[in-house]
Protein backbone atom coordinates (compact mmCIF):
# COMPACT_ATOMS: atom_id res chain seq x y z
CA UNK A 1 0.00 0.00 0.00
CA UNK A 2 1.02 3.36 -0.79
CA UNK A 3 2.37 5.52 1.79
CA UNK A 4 0.40 8.80 1.94
CA UNK A 5 2.65 10.46 4.33
CA UNK A 6 6.05 9.84 2.88
CA UNK A 7 9.15 9.13 4.52
CA UNK A 8 9.90 9.90 7.74
CA UNK A 9 10.08 13.60 8.67
CA UNK A 10 12.21 13.91 11.26
CA UNK A 11 15.12 11.97 9.32
CA UNK A 12 17.98 13.80 9.09
CA UNK A 13 18.36 16.87 6.61
CA UNK A 14 14.54 17.58 6.26
CA UNK A 15 14.98 21.21 7.49
CA UNK A 16 17.24 21.28 3.86
CA UNK A 17 14.53 20.09 2.04
CA UNK A 18 12.03 22.61 2.75
CA UNK A 19 13.78 25.27 2.34
CA UNK A 20 14.00 27.19 -0.54
CA UNK A 21 16.63 27.35 -3.01
CA UNK A 22 17.95 30.49 -4.09
CA UNK A 23 19.34 31.22 -7.19
CA UNK A 24 22.88 31.25 -7.69
CA UNK A 25 24.66 34.42 -9.61
CA UNK A 26 27.87 35.16 -11.01
CA UNK A 27 28.86 38.61 -9.46
CA UNK A 28 30.29 39.65 -12.90
CA UNK A 29 31.40 43.21 -13.84
CA UNK A 30 28.91 46.27 -13.32
CA UNK A 31 25.87 43.57 -12.28
CA UNK A 32 23.52 45.56 -10.10
CA UNK A 33 23.27 44.25 -6.26
CA UNK A 34 21.16 45.53 -3.47
CA UNK A 35 22.52 44.15 -0.25
CA UNK A 36 19.53 42.82 1.87
CA UNK A 37 20.78 43.83 5.33
CA UNK A 38 21.31 47.56 4.97
CA UNK A 39 19.70 47.94 1.41
CA UNK A 40 23.09 49.65 0.25
CA UNK A 41 22.96 49.17 -3.35
CA UNK A 42 25.39 49.17 -6.34
CA UNK A 43 26.93 47.50 -9.07
CA UNK A 44 30.04 45.17 -9.05
CA UNK A 45 33.09 46.39 -10.01
CA UNK A 46 35.83 43.74 -8.54
CA UNK A 47 35.64 40.02 -7.07
CA UNK A 48 39.03 38.76 -5.09
CA UNK A 49 39.29 36.89 -2.00
CA UNK A 50 36.23 35.67 -1.32
CA UNK A 51 34.63 39.48 -1.69
CA UNK A 52 32.54 41.54 -3.61
CA UNK A 53 33.04 45.69 -4.31
CA UNK A 54 30.26 47.35 -4.77
CA UNK A 55 29.95 51.31 -6.24
CA UNK A 56 27.01 52.76 -5.65
CA UNK A 57 25.59 56.29 -7.90
CA UNK A 58 27.78 58.54 -5.23
CA UNK A 59 30.84 56.39 -6.63
CA UNK A 60 31.33 55.08 -3.08
CA UNK A 61 32.58 51.77 -2.28
CA UNK A 62 32.44 48.98 -0.07
CA UNK A 63 33.58 45.05 0.44
CA UNK A 64 30.84 42.66 1.18
CA UNK A 65 31.49 38.57 1.31
CA UNK A 66 30.05 36.00 -1.60
CA UNK A 67 27.28 34.48 -0.91
CA UNK A 68 23.67 34.70 0.47
CA UNK A 69 22.20 38.07 1.56
CA UNK A 70 22.00 39.88 -1.82
CA UNK A 71 18.82 41.06 -3.72
CA UNK A 72 18.87 40.76 -7.78
CA UNK A 73 16.09 42.77 -9.42
CA UNK A 74 13.98 42.41 -5.97
CA UNK A 75 14.74 38.58 -5.97
CA UNK A 76 17.51 36.73 -2.79
CA UNK A 77 20.24 35.63 -4.51
CA UNK A 78 23.50 34.05 -3.23
CA UNK A 79 26.27 35.36 -5.00
CA UNK A 80 29.46 33.37 -6.34
CA UNK A 81 32.72 34.23 -7.90
CA UNK A 82 32.30 34.97 -11.80
CA UNK A 83 33.58 31.83 -13.90
CA UNK A 84 37.21 31.75 -15.13
CA UNK A 85 37.10 33.40 -18.79
CA UNK A 86 37.66 30.94 -21.27
CA UNK A 87 41.51 30.25 -22.32
CA UNK A 88 42.55 31.72 -25.78
CA UNK A 89 43.82 29.54 -28.26
CA UNK A 90 44.62 32.55 -30.80
CA UNK A 91 47.47 34.57 -30.65
CA UNK A 92 47.69 37.06 -27.81
CA UNK A 93 47.33 40.53 -28.60
CA UNK A 94 48.59 43.92 -26.12
CA UNK A 95 46.97 46.55 -24.37
CA UNK A 96 47.52 48.27 -27.86
CA UNK A 97 45.77 45.65 -30.23
CA UNK A 98 49.43 44.56 -31.40
CA UNK A 99 50.19 41.26 -31.87
CA UNK A 100 52.12 39.91 -28.77
CA UNK A 101 55.22 38.18 -28.76
CA UNK A 102 56.18 35.25 -26.41
CA UNK A 103 59.17 35.26 -24.26
CA UNK A 104 59.91 38.61 -26.16
CA UNK A 105 62.95 40.35 -23.95
CA UNK A 106 63.19 44.62 -23.86
CA UNK A 107 64.87 45.89 -26.62
CA UNK A 108 68.41 48.44 -25.62
CA UNK A 109 66.68 51.99 -25.41
CA UNK A 110 67.28 53.93 -28.66
CA UNK A 111 68.77 57.33 -28.95
CA UNK A 112 65.05 58.22 -30.37
CA UNK A 113 62.24 58.53 -27.63
CA UNK A 114 58.95 60.34 -27.04
CA UNK A 115 58.33 63.26 -24.71
CA UNK A 116 55.46 64.12 -23.19
CA UNK A 117 54.26 66.85 -20.82
CA UNK A 118 53.72 65.10 -17.81
CA UNK A 119 53.39 62.02 -15.51
CA UNK A 120 49.85 61.27 -16.19
CA UNK A 121 50.35 61.01 -19.67
CA UNK A 122 53.50 59.06 -19.55
CA UNK A 123 51.33 56.65 -16.84
CA UNK A 124 48.87 56.30 -19.59
CA UNK A 125 51.18 55.77 -22.61
CA UNK A 126 53.07 52.87 -20.47
CA UNK A 127 49.33 51.44 -19.71
CA UNK A 128 48.70 50.88 -23.25
CA UNK A 129 51.72 50.94 -25.06
CA UNK A 130 54.21 49.42 -22.42
CA UNK A 131 54.56 46.25 -24.63
CA UNK A 132 55.29 47.78 -27.77
CA UNK A 133 57.51 50.44 -26.31
CA UNK A 134 59.19 47.93 -24.46
CA UNK A 135 59.80 45.44 -27.45
CA UNK A 136 61.29 48.84 -29.85
CA UNK A 137 63.03 50.37 -26.92
CA UNK A 138 61.51 53.51 -27.16
CA UNK A 139 62.14 55.49 -23.76
CA UNK A 140 58.78 57.85 -23.04
CA UNK A 141 59.97 60.85 -20.91
CA UNK A 142 57.69 63.87 -19.38
CA UNK A 143 58.86 67.59 -19.83
CA UNK A 144 55.89 68.95 -16.90
CA UNK A 145 55.03 71.31 -19.82
CA UNK A 146 55.56 72.28 -23.30
CA UNK A 147 57.75 75.52 -22.22
CA UNK A 148 60.50 73.32 -21.04
CA UNK A 149 60.55 71.79 -24.69
CA UNK A 150 63.27 73.73 -26.09
CA UNK A 151 65.54 73.75 -23.35
CA UNK A 152 65.58 69.70 -23.17
CA UNK A 153 66.26 70.21 -27.17
CA UNK A 154 69.03 72.17 -26.41
CA UNK A 155 70.82 70.03 -24.25
CA UNK A 156 70.45 67.15 -26.19
CA UNK A 157 69.71 68.07 -29.90
CA UNK A 158 67.66 65.75 -32.04
CA UNK A 159 69.82 64.18 -34.78
CA UNK A 160 69.31 61.85 -37.46
CA UNK A 161 70.31 59.05 -35.15
CA UNK A 162 68.05 60.59 -32.10
CA UNK A 163 64.87 61.39 -33.56
CA UNK A 164 62.46 62.82 -30.48
CA UNK A 165 58.21 62.55 -31.07
CA UNK A 166 56.80 64.96 -28.76
CA UNK A 167 52.51 64.24 -27.37
CA UNK A 168 51.20 68.07 -26.56
CA UNK A 169 47.84 68.12 -24.39
CA UNK A 170 45.49 70.90 -26.12
CA UNK A 171 47.57 71.36 -29.41
CA UNK A 172 44.90 73.88 -31.21
CA UNK A 173 45.26 76.35 -33.68
CA UNK A 174 45.61 79.88 -31.62
CA UNK A 175 46.44 78.25 -28.14
CA UNK A 176 49.89 78.59 -26.68
CA UNK A 177 50.97 74.93 -26.71
CA UNK A 178 50.41 75.32 -30.72
CA UNK A 179 52.03 78.59 -30.92
CA UNK A 180 55.44 77.12 -28.95
CA UNK A 181 55.43 74.05 -31.21
CA UNK A 182 55.76 75.88 -34.41
CA UNK A 183 58.10 77.84 -33.59
CA UNK A 184 60.05 75.10 -32.29
CA UNK A 185 59.69 73.14 -35.55
CA UNK A 186 60.75 76.22 -37.45
CA UNK A 187 63.77 76.30 -35.51
CA UNK A 188 67.13 74.38 -35.77
CA UNK A 189 65.91 70.88 -34.24
CA UNK A 190 63.10 70.45 -36.45
CA UNK A 191 64.57 68.56 -38.99
CA UNK A 192 64.74 65.00 -36.64
CA UNK A 193 61.22 66.40 -34.91
CA UNK A 194 57.82 65.40 -34.48
CA UNK A 195 55.35 67.31 -32.75
CA UNK A 196 51.27 65.98 -32.11
CA UNK A 197 48.88 66.57 -30.04
CA UNK A 198 45.50 65.88 -29.01
CA UNK A 199 42.97 68.76 -28.47
CA UNK A 200 41.90 68.28 -25.07
CA UNK A 201 42.76 70.42 -21.90
CA UNK A 202 44.16 67.28 -20.22
CA UNK A 203 45.02 64.19 -20.73
CA UNK A 204 42.07 63.11 -18.60
CA UNK A 205 39.60 63.39 -21.75
CA UNK A 206 41.62 60.92 -23.32
CA UNK A 207 40.00 58.45 -21.43
CA UNK A 208 36.88 57.77 -23.26
CA UNK A 209 33.22 58.55 -21.03
CA UNK A 210 32.03 55.49 -21.90
CA UNK A 211 35.39 53.69 -19.35
CA UNK A 212 34.32 55.93 -17.11
CA UNK A 213 31.16 55.08 -16.89
CA UNK A 214 29.53 58.63 -17.44
CA UNK A 215 27.74 60.59 -20.38
CA UNK A 216 30.42 63.05 -20.87
CA UNK A 217 33.85 65.08 -19.26
CA UNK A 218 32.35 68.14 -17.10
CA UNK A 219 32.79 71.44 -18.79
CA UNK A 220 35.13 73.33 -16.06
CA UNK A 221 34.59 76.80 -15.68
CA UNK A 222 37.57 79.48 -16.70
CA UNK A 223 39.07 80.35 -13.46
CA UNK A 224 38.66 77.10 -12.17
CA UNK A 225 41.54 74.13 -12.34
CA UNK A 226 40.61 71.84 -14.62
CA UNK A 227 41.16 68.83 -12.58
CA UNK A 228 39.68 70.41 -9.48
CA UNK A 229 36.88 71.12 -11.34
CA UNK A 230 36.17 68.17 -12.90
CA UNK A 231 36.03 66.07 -9.15
CA UNK A 232 33.56 68.24 -8.13
CA UNK A 233 31.43 67.74 -10.91
CA UNK A 234 31.64 64.27 -10.84
CA UNK A 235 31.15 64.35 -6.68
CA UNK A 236 35.06 63.21 -6.22
CA UNK A 237 36.99 64.94 -3.56
CA UNK A 238 39.25 67.51 -4.34
CA UNK A 239 41.02 69.07 -1.66
CA UNK A 240 44.46 68.33 -1.88
CA UNK A 241 47.26 67.10 -4.45
CA UNK A 242 46.29 63.57 -2.61
CA UNK A 243 42.34 63.95 -3.92
CA UNK A 244 43.43 64.36 -7.35
CA UNK A 245 45.79 61.77 -7.31
CA UNK A 246 43.52 59.10 -6.53
CA UNK A 247 41.42 60.77 -8.85
CA UNK A 248 43.63 59.98 -11.31
CA UNK A 249 44.46 56.45 -10.22
CA UNK A 250 40.84 56.26 -10.43
CA UNK A 251 40.43 57.13 -14.43
CA UNK A 252 43.86 55.09 -14.97
CA UNK A 253 42.18 52.15 -13.83
CA UNK A 254 39.36 52.31 -16.13
CA UNK A 255 41.62 51.90 -18.96
CA UNK A 256 42.37 48.36 -19.79
CA UNK A 257 43.01 48.48 -23.70
CA UNK A 258 43.17 51.01 -26.73
CA UNK A 259 39.39 50.74 -27.02
CA UNK A 260 39.15 53.01 -23.89
CA UNK A 261 40.88 55.95 -25.08
CA UNK A 262 39.66 58.49 -27.53
CA UNK A 263 41.11 58.08 -31.72
CA UNK A 264 42.75 61.35 -31.93
CA UNK A 265 44.84 60.25 -28.90
CA UNK A 266 45.22 56.71 -30.12
CA UNK A 267 46.16 57.82 -33.95
CA UNK A 268 49.14 60.71 -32.34
CA UNK A 269 50.64 58.07 -30.01
CA UNK A 270 50.94 55.49 -33.23
CA UNK A 271 52.32 58.19 -35.42
CA UNK A 272 55.17 59.32 -32.52
CA UNK A 273 56.00 55.42 -32.67
CA UNK A 274 56.02 55.11 -36.20
CA UNK A 275 58.59 58.02 -36.38
CA UNK A 276 60.71 57.45 -33.58
CA UNK A 277 61.30 53.78 -34.93
CA UNK A 278 62.28 54.45 -38.51
CA UNK A 279 65.00 52.82 -39.65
Amino acid sequence: MDDRYGSDVLADGWRTRAAKQLARVEASRDLVVEVADDGYCGAVVGVASGMVELEDRHGRRRLFPLGPGFLVDGADVVLTPPAAAPVRTGPKRTASGSFAVDDARARVARASRIFVEGRHDAELVEKVWGDDLRAEGVVVEYLQGIDLLEAALDEEPPSAQRRYGVLVDHLVPGSKESRIAEAILRGRHGAHLRIVGHPWIDVWQCVTPRAMGIDAWPEVPRGVEFKVGVCRALGWPARDQADLARAWQRILGSVRSYRDLEPAFLGRVEELIDFVTQD
